[in-house]
């Protein structure tokens, strides 16, 4: 799609980035959300209707609520043939790891942990279940892998590594204290946060680290409707899991994947509209 003022440098498996033309504001970029849906690394077709509408929405909610710099500006205008599903980003240096926090076992971390009763090589409590809630939340990094490859979970050690042992403990402590904070609002619409990733990277004309890319939205954070989940029902989520389940059902992961029945989509689409409703009741 080509935009008036910008011009386009990047696709992602579900977002667009453009520049704008003006070079006086070099230091911004346009994100754009499509409504595209990937699954085990494959985009998927068609697309989910609203999906980066509400992603956007999402993200700009918690935005708004975290006392945390963040790179969303105001500086330039989203341009109307996207509005509603991009926003305009400052530029940043961004670290080369996924801020990952847990609250409760689920996910890759239930199955390490049913093996060895560690999360990332962090020793829990014997005994949890499977959607238990864990003592307190955990910190267990990522390293971003290039496009097309799976991010590689580290240590809080190969953290101190890559980025120094200041920026890891910043990144650790700011990424705990936003998961906290965001599950306690959360709570407030019937909700739990599970667990979720951020990006955080330094905005070089401010110097001051910055949370970035999109933040607590159901394609980055698994929630749980809070009342099921105390019936004992764990395997619930406001995301795109209905297409992860239907594909780990119907494909063998060879080749490419097949089109995804109206009715999963639907479903899915429904999941996203859901928790946005959800959260904007907070």
């Amino acid at each position: 799609m080509e935009l008036q003022g910008f011009r386009h440098i990047y696709s992602g498996k579900v977002r667009e980035l453009y520049e704008p033309v003006d070079p006086h504001f070099s230091h911004l970029v346009l994100i754009v959300a499509s409504d595209r849906v990937s699954a085990f690394d494959h985009v998927l077709d068609p697309e989910i209707p609203g999906k980066g509408e509400n992603l956007t929405a999402m993200t700009n909610f918690w935005f708004d609520r975290l006392d945390v710099p963040n790179h969303r500006s105001n500086e330039l205008e989203v341009p109307a043939e996207v509005a509603g599903r991009a926003m305009i980003a400052k530029r940043l240096e961004m670290y080369p790891v996924e801020c990952v926090v847990r609250g409760y076992l689920s996910g890759s971390g239930w199955k390490e942990y049913q093996q060895f009763g560690t999360v990332c090589g962090i020793e829990l409590p014997a005994g949890l279940g499977f959607g238990d809630k864990l003592p307190h939340p955990i910190f267990t990094p990522a390293f971003k892998a290039e496009q097309g490859e799976h991010d590689e979970n580290i240590t809080f050690e190969q953290t101190i590594e890559l980025v120094g042992a200041r920026v890891a403990e910043e990144l650790r402590d700011l990424s705990i204290g936003i998961f906290i904070k965001a599950s306690q609002l959360a709570a407030k619409a019937g909700l739990i946060l599970a667990d979720t990733k951020f990006e955080f990277g330094n905005d070089p004309r401010t110097n001051l680290m910055t949370l970035g890319d999109e933040v607590l939205t159901p394609d980055s954070s698994r929630y749980w409707d809070r009342e099921l989940w105390e019936q004992g029902v764990r395997d619930q989520s406001f995301d795109k899991q209905i297409v992860r389940n239907w594909l780990a059902q119907n494909w063998d992961q060879t080749g490419e994947p097949p089109t995804l029945p109206e009715e999963v989509v639907n479903l899915t689409a429904q999941k996203y509209a859901e928790l946005r409703n959800k959260l904007i009741t907070i």
